[in-house]
């Protein structure tokens, strides 16, 4: 237990907030703009982010990025989920491993990713759906791994608000309890209440892009002021108005809680 807190700490270093990037988005759906060259896109980033979500392939590129005295943490995903295909609408959350803990610690990782979505409709998915969770996580805590748990619905968008955080809610406790460390999750309508009722940290997920910079800090602020110990942005901040500039200020509003509409100005972002 004693290398899985060591590198929790590195991630929410002096108890602070965490920013972290998601650049992992070919795994599911393709290269996205901003993502063709993922380590030309974390060189422009630079050490503003405090640790990069990444499939092992791309890690195994991104040697000199994550081999350097301070650099960001290394967040490896590990597991493929179907919804996560949305060009060819799959909608039943399949989850199947695709690399071993063992796999992503030999190639650099500090940290795991395991996906996991329950209330698929069939009960016999979700029951495997849960097994390989649990399966996983025991195996990254035997390497001394932190599991950052992530809990996604099948359908999300077909689900009305109070459906969508009930399923949240119970979905990110189930994480917690079958191991994870902490928690990548969508803001609900309710989310102070997830936030409260779940013992391990909560990430806020960025989802979509967002129409300006001004409505992706606006949202990261909603999820650290009702809780969040920090964010997970992927296209919000590789495809902003001006990427380094919008890290900033994200940073200032997550770890410092900073006036969104004050950062927005002094960063020169869209609003």
């Amino acid at each position: 237990m004693n290398g899985i807190r060591i590198r929790l700490d590195k991630l929410f270093s002096g108890q602070q907030n965490a920013v972290v990037v998601a650049v992992d988005h070919g795994m599911f759906d393709g290269p996205h703009a901003g993502m063709e060259d993922i380590p030309s896109t974390l060189a422009r980033l630079g050490d503003l982010p405090d640790a990069v979500l990444l499939s092992p392939g791309i890690l195994r590129r991104c040697g000199p990025y994550f081999g350097r005295r301070g650099a960001p943490l290394a967040i490896v995903r590990i597991n493929l989920n179907t919804v996560f295909c949305f060009k060819w609408g799959y909608k039943d959350a399949v989850l199947k491993p695709a690399f071993t803990p063992a796999e992503a610690v030999a190639l650099g990782a500090d940290m795991v990713l395991v996906c996991h979505t329950a209330k698929t409709g069939d009960e016999q998915r979700d029951a495997a759906n849960l097994e390989q969770f649990a399966v996983l996580c025991s195996q990254a805590h035997q390497l001394g791994l932190p599991v950052l748990g992530e809990y996604f619905p099948a359908r999300h968008l077909e689900k009305g608000p109070d459906e969508f955080h009930e399923e949240v809610l119970i979905g990110c406790r189930m994480l917690e309890e079958f191991g994870a460390d902490c928690i990548k999750t969508f803001y609900t309508s309710q989310f102070t209440e997830i936030t409260a009722k779940v013992g391990i940290p909560i990430l806020g997920l960025g989802a979509e892009k967002t129409p300006t910079d001004r409505d992706a800090l606006a949202l990261a602020w909603r999820e650290v002021h009702d809780g969040a110990r920090g964010v997970v942005f992927g296209r919000n901040a590789v495809q902003a108005s001006d990427p380094q500039a919008f890290l900033e200020a994200l940073r200032e509003v997550v770890k410092e809680g900073a006036n969104v509409d004050e950062v927005v100005k002094k960063h020169g972002l869209t609003g």
